[in-house]
Formats: structure tokens, sequence, C-alpha cells
């Protein structure tokens, strides 16, 4: 499946990459979200307190800082094809065996251990060591289109597993999340899935192989060729202070987007709304993410990453904001400009978590120096859940968590300004803005 110098294949198979993976986000992401959906019934169940309950969720992100190595180096050595599946059957797992759950213990190894931690291998973070070599130009919008899937789930599935709660009980909608994991993602990945598009004699972009002494088709984005050069590894890449900005400010923004997702159906119940509207609502943010996440790809794709990363943390701000003010009048108004902000503006930030890096380090060691990367930030990640809990328990409510959302969200659009990528590599429409601007004044 070569291409032939000055020839494009009809179909590139990085759209049947992207197609693999937005059936994968959209099971995997909707199993991990879905915690958010059982944790108020075993408070009720076993009337353990939000902190502890919780606690599993974060417990997940802290066993990563062991596992995510792991996905990073099976990444780079055996690929997506063996490193998902690996995932989908630690999540599978852990769901089946959440059936059995008496006690706290065996709440932290079945969600804590294996949903949460093995949803790592088939997240956001994983999918984002390999889907930006299939793009360079269209990165942001590819991306962007493969997460999508994570809204279709959650408008899908989320109602589901909510109304399996209901009508079933918690322990059958984790024996039906488990079995759908493994059916959906398993044999889709081990088959077909690929990691880069050399292995099938293709370019990136679908782009046909260049035509000694033509000129080149696309407008050059290097900015630092000193930099862009560079054979990145993580000795070289951790000492740089780009590193260490894009690693805080993805500590902020995970933060602050698992301490409003886990979180926010308990809230919203708690100041008086039903569940199901409460689930609704976490459905809702997950539906317009579908068009925040390919939107904001796109945008990003054209105006450059440091602008598409605040715009979506815009959202994140006045989420923060609306629940703030939703607390003192519990209006279906204020809780929709809540979800549609939130999904429309701030779920656009996970196109771009693969894609700054990359920019930046990108090379045959990628898959190492950003599973480093996704440590830090997934210690933000479990920081923001079980910090939320505890501020819950502590002050009887959720107003200082917020308020904290809140300024994190600040200070992350400041730490990937002063990563800068637009230093290193203009994304496309900034590239062809330079090369249209260098031609008329040539």
């Amino acid at each position: 499946m070569s291409a032939a110098a000055g020839a494009r294949p009809r179909l590139y198979y990085g759209w049947v990459v992207i197609a693999i993976a937005f059936v994968t986000m959209g099971v995997a992401i909707t199993a991990r979200t879905g915690y958010s959906l059982l944790f108020p019934e075993m408070i009720d169940e076993f009337g353990w307190d939000s902190g502890m309950t919780a606690g599993a969720f974060s417990v997940g992100f802290i066993a990563s800082t062991f596992f995510l190595p792991i996905v990073g180096w099976t990444m780079a050595r055996w690929g997506p094809r063996a490193t998902i599946p690996m995932g989908a059957l630690m999540v599978g797992g852990g769901y089946l065996a959440a059936r059995w759950i008496t006690n706290p213990v065996e709440l932290y190894l079945c969600f804590g251990l294996f949903a949460v931690n093995g949803s790592m291998a088939m997240s956001y973070i994983s999918h984002s060591m390999f889907i930006p070599n299939w793009f360079v130009r269209n990165r942001g919008l590819a991306v962007g289109l493969a997460f999508a899937g994570v809204g279709v789930g959650g408008v899908t599935l989320l109602p589901a597993m909510q109304w399996l709660i209901e009508t079933e009980g918690w322990r059958t909608a984790c024996l039906a999340v488990g079995l759908v994991t493994v059916a959906a993602i398993v044999p889709l990945n081990l088959l077909f899935q690929k990691m880069r598009p050399e292995e099938m004699g293709l370019r990136p972009d679908g782009d046909a192989a260049p035509i000694a002494g033509a000129p080149p088709l696309h407008a050059d984005p290097i900015v630092d060729r000193a930099w862009a050069e560079t054979d990145w590894t993580l000795r070289l890449a951790l000492r740089t202070a780009r590193f260490w900005w894009i690693a805080v400010g993805y500590f902020c923004g995970l933060f602050i987007w698992y301490a409003i997702q886990v979180h926010q159906t308990r809230f919203l119940i708690e100041i008086g709304f039903d569940p199901a509207i409460a689930a609704l609502a976490l459905g809702g943010v997950a539906f317009f993410g579908i068009f925040g996440q390919i939107g904001i790809g796109a945008l990003s794709d054209r105006i450059g990453r440091e602008l598409g990363w605040a715009l979506a943390l815009t959202g994140f701000v006045a989420a923060s904001g609306l629940l703030l003010a939703l607390e003192a009048a519990p209006t279906m108004a204020l809780l929709w400009a809540m979800v549609v902000l939130q999904g429309l503006l701030g779920n656009g930030l996970s196109a771009m978590f693969g894609a700054i890096p990359a920019e930046i380090f990108q090379g045959r060691k990628f898959p190492q120096i950003f599973s480093t990367i996704s440590l830090i930030a997934n210690f933000g990640a479990g920081a923001g859940v079980w910090a939320m809990g505890w501020i819950h328990d502590a002050t009887g409510d959720y107003r200082v968590g917020f308020w904290i959302c809140l300024a994190l969200s600040m200070t992350s659009m400041i730490c990937i300004w002063q990563a800068s990528p637009r230093r290193v590599r203009l994304v496309a429409g900034r590239a062809e803005a330079r090369a249209a601007a260098q031609r008329a004044a040539a």
C-alpha cells in the first residue's frame, strides 16, 4: 500500500486510524466518566463520605504514575495494537469485578487500580502518542475528530448507564460497561489500528511523495530549525523550560477538567436537581464537546495552539462561575449555559493535548516524552478530584473548589503561552500566511 511518487491514495488510512480512535475513545472515556454516576449510589448504599468514595478516581490517576511509563514504552515498542487492548482488558475487568464490591479496599482496586488506571492505555494520552504521526497540517482537526467520540459516547452511553442504574442497579450497570468495553475495543484495535503512516508506505496527511526538482506543495512551518531538527529524547526534553511549562499547564488543565467533571453530578443533585437531569447535564457536556473538540481543534490549526488553548479554558472559567451562580439560583437557564460553555469550549482542550508537545518535541522518542508530561498532568487530575471531595467534606459545599478552578484556568493559559509552540513550528494557517507575506515582499 505504498504511495507512488506524485500520487495520493484514494482513501488515506489516517482517516481509518481516526475512525477507530473515535469508537475507542467513545467507549473508553465514557466508561471512566461513568464513575461519576456510580459513586452517589455507592455513598447511599454504603454510607461512605464523598472524599473517600471520589478518592478511588484519584488513586487511579496516582497509580498511573507507574503505569504511564509502561504505556509509553509499549506504545513505542509495539504500538496501539497491543497497548490499547491491554487497557480495555483492565477497564473491562475492573468493571466486571466491581459488581462484588463490599468495602473501600475493593472499590479502590476495581475502579482505581484497574478501571481508571487502565483507561490511560486508551485515553487522550495514549491516542496523542500516535495520531499526530498521521497528520501535520490538519493535526488539530484530526485529533478533534478522534476525540469527538468521547462526546458521542457521552450522549449515547451515559444516559443508558444512568437508566440501568435506576432500573437494574449499579451492579448491573457495571456488568454492561465491562462487557461493552472489551467487546468494542479489543478486536477493532488489535486488527486494524496503526502507529505510523510509514508502516504502510504512506506520508503524513496522505501527501504524495515529493517529485525531484519540483517546488514544495505546502508552506514550511519551521520557525526554529535547530530546535526542530534536534533528535529529542526524554533526558534532553527534561532540561528545557518548555517541557516544564507544558507540564505545569497540563497539570492545571486536568485539575480543572476532572474536578468539575467528577463532582458536577453530585453538586447538581445536592442543590436540588433531579438525578436524571444531573446525568443529562453530564451527557450534554459530552454532546457539545463533540463540536468543541472538532471546532477548536480545527481553529487551532489556523490561529495557533496557544490561542486555541486559551479559548478552551475560557469555557472552564465560565463553567466554574456558572456553577457558583447555580448554588445561589439553581435555574435551568444557568444549568444549560454551564453545559453549553463547558462542552463547546472547555472540551476543546483535548484536541490540543497531544498537538502542543508534538510540535515542540516530535520525533522517535515522543511517546516517552509525552507519557512523562502526561504523568505530571495526571497528578493534576487526581489532585483535582480528591481536593474537590475534601473541600466538600471540610466546608459542606464546593464553593472554594470552583474558585480554585477559576484561578488555575488562568495559570494554565499563561503556562502554554510561555511554552510557545509557535516559536518552533507554525500551524498550517500561520505558515501559509507567512509564506504569502514572503511572496508579496519578494
